[in-house]
């Protein structure tokens, strides 16, 4: 499987993880351009209340919660490669979505939902493809070498994205941004068409009456293992408060502290700066500490960078400043949680599962994500945008609880791969699955 591997040369030689690579990091600029546009044109151009803004946060992930389990399991009986094609293609339609209402004159608050929930619905296909594809594409012991440059650049588009979304939006406004996501989706897409390994055929069965015994076979090892049960809790919990923190960290910024569209984009360039070192440093710090310290710190490490943030409004002198630094450091932690969470949870995930694992886990922390999102919106139109922020800064401080308690903050390395044979029937109960 692995022959188009060079040993020698490692991922520098690896054709198809460098398109698939390639395709990530331009699809990234465009997505990063988009999460600044969407919600500064709520809030800006079309006035958005608390509410509106949390479930404008919630549309991402509400087509997750509906269809991720069910994505997980296509994605585990399809080809991969073609999955991830055509939703880069219904990216581009929907992104279009928004720039096109807006030239016929027809933009409105209802449309700019609809293009986050086609966008949503399409991601969900999408990631639970690019979770299969990535461990078949690398060796196991570039997993997290490979995470850690997919999420590099990622953290590049982070901070170039916001910087470039804030002046396209106060250039040409924020409905006309979308263009680039349209264009980036598409080479995405094309980049994608370049990769030449055949994928491995499926040994699933492609008949209806397997689907849910499929999906809950993924649910069950994604719950029975202490490990991937901690670090999917700590996950949702971490996305949980997230969102409560981020459904109205725009309107604090832009009402609360007074920043401009420039001003929030700096802000959101930054946490890339963090991304973008955290991602750099996470291999390094995973051998220096080990990969369980890692996945705990970094959750830790979330929640507490951030409690300086609603303080900032008694301090505007120097607001800003306060922001940018919580947001780097927040992002930084993130990245170290993530990239190596990410990795232990590929490296334990047999081949055949790798679908339903990745779009189960994805579906859980998306909904604990628009859960959040509600949460945060109503908290903030019922008791206000500082409330909320507090709610939100809490949950992300206690995430990771859920580590500290399981055998991940003793594990120094990657563990050998495990068996991957699939569960009988009788395991997959679902007295067995909530247990």
């Amino acid at each position: 499987m692995h022959n188009r591997i060079h040993n020698r040369s490692g991922l520098w030689a690896n054709t198809d993880f460098l398109h698939l690579w390639g395709a990530e990091t331009v699809s990234q600029f465009g997505a990063q351009i988009s999460t600044f546009a969407v919600p500064l044109i709520a809030a800006i151009t079309l006035n958005a209340s608390p509410l509106e803004m949390g479930v404008l946060s919630a549309a991402g992930p509400a087509p997750r919660l509906l269809i991720g389990f069910i994505a997980g399991a296509w994605a585990d009986r399809l080809p991969r490669r073609p999955i991830m094609i055509a939703t880069d293609l219904g990216r581009v339609l929907s992104s279009a979505i928004v720039p096109i209402a807006a030239l016929s004159g027809w933009f409105s608050f209802n449309i700019l939902l609809i293009a986050a929930l086609l966008s949503g619905l399409q991601s969900v296909f999408f990631d639970a493809a690019w979770n299969a594809v990535l461990p078949n594409t690398v060796r196991r012991d570039e997993l997290t070498d490979a995470t850690s440059k997919l999420m590099g650049t990622a953290s590049v588009a982070q901070i170039v994205g916001p910087a470039l979304g804030g002046l396209i939006v106060g250039w040409i406004g924020g409905p006309s941004a979308m263009w680039i996501p349209v264009l980036t989706f598409g080479i995405s897409a094309w980049l994608l068409l370049q990769m030449k390994q055949p994928e491995a055929p499926s040994t699933q069965t492609t008949t209806a009456s397997n689907m849910w015994h499929e999906v809950r076979e993924g649910l069950h090892e994604l719950w029975r293992d202490d490990i991937m049960r901690a670090l999917i809790n700590t996950a949702m919990v971490l996305n949980f408060g997230g969102l409560v923190f981020l459904a109205v960290y725009v309107l604090f910024m832009t009402n609360d502290l007074g920043l401009s569209s420039a001003g929030v984009g700096l802000v959101y360039a930054s946490g890339g700066v963090g991304a973008l070192v955290g991602a750099l440093i996470a291999p390094w710090v995973a051998r220096k500490i080990g990969i369980g310290q890692s996945i705990l710190w970094g959750a830790v490490g979330f929640g507490l960078v951030n409690l300086p943030v609603p303080l900032a409004f008694y301090f505007k002198e120097i607001a800003l400043p306060v922001v940018v630094i919580c947001e780097s450091l927040s992002w930084l932690t993130l990245a170290l949680f993530n990239i190596n969470r990410f990795a232990l949870r590929q490296a334990l995930t047999p081949d055949h599962l790798r679908g339903r694992i990745g779009s189960s886990s994805m579906t859980l922390v998306s909904g604990a994500s628009m859960a959040g999102s509600l949460v945060g919106g109503i908290v903030g139109d019922v008791w206000g945008v500082h409330e909320a922020l507090y709610v939100g800064i809490f949950f992300m401080a206690v995430a990771g609880l859920w580590v500290w308690r399981s055998p991940v903050p003793g594990m120094r390395e990657i563990p050998e791969e495990r068996g991957g044979s699939p569960l009988p029937a009788e395991a997959l109960e679902p007295d067995a699955i909530s247990g």
